[in-house]
Formats: C-alpha cells, sequence, structure tokens
C-alpha cells in the first residue's frame, strides 16, 4: 500500500473519533476537538491527492476509496447535523441519496473493468460540504451565522446535484452498454 492510500486510510479511521467527540457534549471541548479532527480529516483528502498525482501513485484503490472516504466522512456528520436539527433531513437524505446512486454506478463500471475517478464538480461537491460540516459544527449563536449556514446547505445541495447530472451525463455510455 503506497503512501497516498495510508494517508486516505488514516482518514477513515479518523472518523469514529470525530464523531465521538461531535455526539458526546459531556466531553470539555468536544465541538472543538471535533472541529480538529475534521479539518484535519479534510487536509488528508487534499494531501493524499497531491502525494498521489505529483509522484504518479494513482492506483485504482485511492480512486475508489478515496472519493468513499470522504462519502463516510461527509455523510456521518451531516446525519449527526440532521440529528441535533442543524441541518434539515431533506439536505441530508438528498446527498446521501446522490452518494448510493454514485456509488452503484461505480460498481457497475468496476464489474465492466472501467474505474471512473472523480469530477471536478465531484470535487467542488464535496469541498462545500466540508465547509458546511465546518459552519455546522461550530454553529455559533449569531444570526449571520445561522444564514451563512443555510446559504452553504444549500450551495452544497446545488453542487451534489449539478455533479450528480454531469457524472451520469459524462458515463451514460456505461450504463447504455449495459441496457442494449
Amino acid at each position: 500500500m503506497n503512501l497516498p492510500n495510508k494517508i486516505t486510510c488514516v482518514r477513515v479511521i479518523l472518523i469514529p473519533f470525530f464523531l465521538l467527540f461531535l455526539l458526546v457534549g459531556s466531553i470539555p471541548a468536544n465541538r472543538i476537538i471535533a472541529l480538529a479532527i475534521f479539518v484535519v480529516a479534510c487536509l488528508t483528502d487534499a494531501l493524499d491527492g497531491h502525494i498521489a498525482r505529483s509522484r504518479n501513485l494513482v492506483t485504482d484503490f485511492g480512486k475508489f476509496m478515496d472519493p468513499l472516504a470522504d462519502k463516510l466522512l461527509v455523510c456521518s456528520a451531516l446525519i449527526c447535523f440532521s440529528y441535533e436539527h442543524t441541518l434539515p433531513v431533506i439536505v441530508t437524505i438528498a446527498i446521501i441519496a446522490r452518494e448510493f446512486i454514485i456509488s452503484g454506478f461505480r460498481q457497475v463500471a468496476a464489474d465492466k473493468g472501467i474505474v471512473i475517478a472523480a469530477s471536478y464538480w465531484g470535487k467542488f461537491k464535496t469541498t462545500s460540504q466540508m465547509i458546511l460540516c465546518i459552519l455546522l459544527i461550530l454553529h455559533l449563536d449569531l444570526g449571520w451565522w445561522h444564514i451563512l449556514e443555510q446559504v452553504f446547505a444549500w450551495i452544497a445541495l446545488a453542487l451534489t446535484i449539478i455533479s450528480l447530472a454531469d457524472y451520469l451525463y459524462k458515463n451514460r455510455d456505461v450504463i447504455l452498454k449495459g441496457t442494449m
């Protein structure tokens, strides 16, 4: 296993620790610790991709696991925020539904020997979702902060839908060839 793939695995390992600190309010400074873990996990996303591309270490495992690690991190956070009532459930459901659709689509492609890497729309979507999560982890009790949270929720939702449409359109041959 190469360095970028190890870094991706570290991101997955950080998720339960992030959730522990996010959800257990009796731990002193739990939200700050959760924020620090989340930010580190997000930075590992940028780091593993940079190392993989710059050192020509891109692998099929990385193409599969890197987006999956992002989905696990972000979706677990979004579920918690919906549970806390800081994010509308419909936003969480739409984002998770997109992730299931893309994961299923990737599986169909993989069964045909095709590995599909993330697109730029997918990267924008993930970035907007991560920013939304950071805002919601902090969840400051300020009127303008709540507006900022809502704006990013809608941005994340819009980019989620746009990236789904882009992904399906660009890879439509994978599905069409399987139905003919």
